[in-house]
């Protein structure tokens, strides 16, 4: 099964998360290209300049310098570096020139012939050209146990919010924001984690996920998950009173 990635350029885990995804997929499947569209950390594109300063205003000084030495060493790491490691692993980058649902990106993504989408922290709402374009459909990785969390930042808001657990899903794009239904589902027990500890544990859970959703979608053999949309909680990015609540019960960024 030909496989085609969208994703964005995340300095921080996106890489080792790529490379684990792609030594454990299955072996009838092969990833024949990767879209890599600019950061976009707030669900937006801003100038990298305005992105630091709002990262800086609503988190404070110590994750600001925490993430901006991550940033720069990823600039001269190949382990951290998305593009490095797809040049490494013989993935083509796939280069768009205008928004992913465009006439051009659309016939550019097709031109690989992908039989699967598969969006990992895809930055980008895409519109029925994109959901449609490979036979076996358009997959995402979200990191919480829908229908609850839909949105930005769920691991975030589960610590915020004091959630025993909490989990990924591996579901189907349709036309609403993480509102199709579901393949795989893995439930994550919380317990002290940081927010650091909890991404890189349902980062890799999740290209676990994805794995076997893959090999369900080859054999044939999905049994959907219903995603509840009389069940869902949607939630935004944080505020500067969201990040000084989170602080005040105990929990820690990492």
């Amino acid at each position: 099964m030909r496989i085609v990635i969208i994703t964005q350029d995340e300095p921080f885990y996106l890489a080792q998360n790529i490379k684990y995804l792609y030594s454990i997929l299955p072996s009838h499947s092969q990833i024949v290209g990767c879209v890599v569209n600019d950061v976009s950390p707030f669900g937006k594109k801003e100038s990298f300049i305005k992105k630091a300063k709002k990262t800086y205003s609503i988190f404070g000084i110590k994750f600001f310098l925490h993430y901006a030495f991550m940033f720069i060493k990823s600039k001269f790491s190949k382990k951290k570096n998305v593009i490095k490691l797809l040049n490494k692993l013989g993935i083509p980058f796939i280069r768009l020139e205008s928004n992913i649902n465009n006439e051009d990106s659309v016939d550019k993504i097709k031109s690989y012939n992908p039989d699967l989408l598969i969006s990992i922290l895809g930055n980008q709402i895409f519109k029925e050209p994109i959901i449609e374009l490979a036979p076996k459909g358009c997959l995402n990785l979200h990191t919480a146990l829908l229908p609850e969390y839909r949105g930005l930042m769920p691991t975030f808001w589960v610590l915020k919010n004091e959630e025993r657990y909490t989990g990924v899903s591996v579901f189907f794009v349709d036309l609403g924001i993480d509102s199709g239904p579901i393949i795989i589902q893995k439930k994550v027990l919380i317990g002290g984690k940081t927010q650091e500890e909890l991404i890189i544990e349902t980062k890799k859970i999740g290209m676990e996920a994805i794995a076997e959703a893959v090999d369900k979608i080859q054999n044939n053999t999905v049994e959907l998950i219903e995603n509840d949309d009389s069940k869902k909680t949607y939630f935004s990015f944080p505020t500067k009173q969201d990040v000084q609540e989170f602080k005040k019960k105990g929990k820690k960024f990492f």
